[in-house]
């Protein structure tokens, strides 16, 4: 067990599946498949159930994974330390998130930057990761959250994954709609969707050959949330998008069954930039800030944990 492991082990539990992981981290997935054997042997227990819609972790897994987690930050903690003393930040950055991230992180980001960043302003811009990429490379942003998609070779940007987050079926309660929606009924629920939300989902059904009823494209993630929440329309998105939960109880939010469904969180810089230390401790305070929504249930179909106040100043 080293550090690398357990960065590949978390890696792989947050992406969802051995293919996400060894996509967003940029190896083979038969090394890291055997580098998790590997790892399983070495402890003597099985940290995770591999099912045909992706991964699971055991209760020894899920053991890992919070240790693994503190070790990692602990480790990072160190190397820092030992770098000596940083040059002093500079007096700006300039975070990057989609529409979908924006509501639910950046809230508690920008408090921790209060407390965290003295003297360092914080700029927030929103846009599609398409948009996000295009941005980062101009320098427009020094750094941004977004999916996997459509991070293409030879950009000159260096990714992290942070998380894998679910796409669920949302639709009006008076639908009736069951907790677990087959993936053969898609064809037959009309959506309202983003281009951006479509062509993520579109890519994972077509090895089944199924095709979405989209009925109208709206790239406005927040008007597709209104016409769901008031009307009758339905939508497949990020499940953070509809958290916290419809007090009135007006929609349901269902898994989709029969394929895995989901995007890949990551986190992404220009590769020749030299990182300051605003934007090292900006890194640092997403990562926490994920975390704690993540405890609180955000990116899960589970109870959102919604007593529990961001961070104050």
């Amino acid at each position: 067990m080293n550090l690398r492991t357990l960065k590949y082990f978390v890696a792989i539990v947050d992406a969802g599946s051995l293919t996400a992981a060894a996509e967003a981290i940029s190896i083979a997935q038969p090394a890291l498949s055997r580098q998790m054997h590997d790892l399983e042997r070495d402890l003597g227990a099985q940290l995770l159930l591999r099912t045909p819609r992706g991964v699971r972790m055991t209760k020894a897994g899920a053991a890992l994974y919070e240790s693994a987690q503190r070790m990692l930050a602990e480790a990072q903690k160190v190397r820092k330390h030992l770098e000596g003393p940083q040059p002093a930040v500079e007096s700006s950055v300039v975070l990057g998130a989609s529409p979908t991230l924006s509501r639910v992180l950046v809230p508690g980001v920008f408090e921790r930057c209060q407390r965290s960043l003295a003297g360092v302003k914080l700029t927030v811009r929103e846009a599609f990761t398409p948009m996000l990429l295009e941005w980062l490379e101009k320098g427009l942003i020094d750094m941004a959250i977004i999916t996997s998609s459509g991070i293409g070779s030879g950009r000159g940007i260096a990714t992290q994954p942070l998380l894998g987050e679910p796409f669920v079926l949302v639709t009006q309660k008076s639908r009736q709609m069951s907790a677990i929606v087959p993936v053969t009924r898609l064809p037959r629920i009309p959506l309202l969707m983003t281009t951006l939300h479509r062509s993520i989902i579109e890519h994972d059904l077509m090895p089944l050959g199924i095709h979405l009823n989209v009925h109208s494209e709206i790239d406005s993630v927040d008007t597709i949330r209104e016409l769901v929440m008031q009307g009758h329309w339905s939508t497949l998105m990020p499940v953070s998008v509809f958290k916290p939960a419809d007090p009135q109880g007006r929609i349901v939010l269902s898994e989709v069954s029969g394929v895995q469904l989901n995007r890949q969180l990551m986190m992404a810089t220009r590769i020749e930039r030299n990182e300051t230390a605003a934007i090292s401790v900006l890194k640092d305070l997403v990562q926490a800030e994920l975390v704690r929504l993540t405890r609180r249930g955000m990116f899960s179909l589970g109870n959102f944990a919604g007593a529990e106040p961001a961070p104050s100043r």
